[in-house]
C-alpha cells in the first residue's frame, strides 16, 4: 500500500510500469521476428492462412518493438491504448484457439501493465 502520493513515489511507479511494458513488448516482438510456429494458430483463427501468418509475424514483431521503445522513451496515450488492446486480444486468442482459459489468465499482466501505466499517466496530469 502506498502511504503517500509524493511525486517521487509516482515517478518510481511510472518507471517500473514503463520498464514492464517495455519488457513485455520487446520480448514478444523478438519472438515474433523469430517467427514462432506455435503462434500461427492464433493468426489462423482470425482468418490468416499459415503462409500469410508466417510472413506477417515479423512485421507484428517490429511493431511490438516499436511500441516497447516508444513507451520507454515517451508513453503516449494512443500507443498505450493500442498496447492494452493488442495484449488483451493476443491473450484472449489462446482460449479461443483451443487453449485453456488459464492461458488467458496467466497473461493478464501483459495488458494490465500498459493499462496501469495509462491510468497513472492520466493521474499524473
Amino acid at each position: 500500500m502506498i502511504v503517500t502520493n509524493s511525486d517521487k513515489n509516482l515517478e518510481i511507479i511510472f518507471w517500473v510500469l514503463k520498464i514492464g511494458v517495455f519488457g513485455i513488448f520487446l520480448g514478444h516482438g523478438i519472438y515474433a521476428i523469430q517467427v514462432q510456429q506455435s503462434w500461427v494458430p492464433f493468426l489462423e483463427i482470425i482468418g490468416f492462412s499459415n503462409e500469410i501468418s508466417l510472413k506477417i509475424m515479423p512485421y507484428i514483431g517490429y511493431l511490438d518493438i516499436l511500441v516497447a521503445i516508444s513507451v520507454l522513451i515517451k508513453p503516449l496515450r494512443f500507443i498505450l491504448i493500442w498496447a492494452v488492446f493488442w495484449a488483451f486480444l493476443t491473450a484472449l486468442m489462446r482460449p479461443i484457439a483451443g487453449g485453456s482459459i488459464l492461458d488467458f489468465i496467466e497473461r493478464s499482466g501483459n495488458w494490465a501493465t500498459p493499462l496501469a501505466l495509462l491510468l497513472l499517466l492520466k493521474w499524473k496530469k
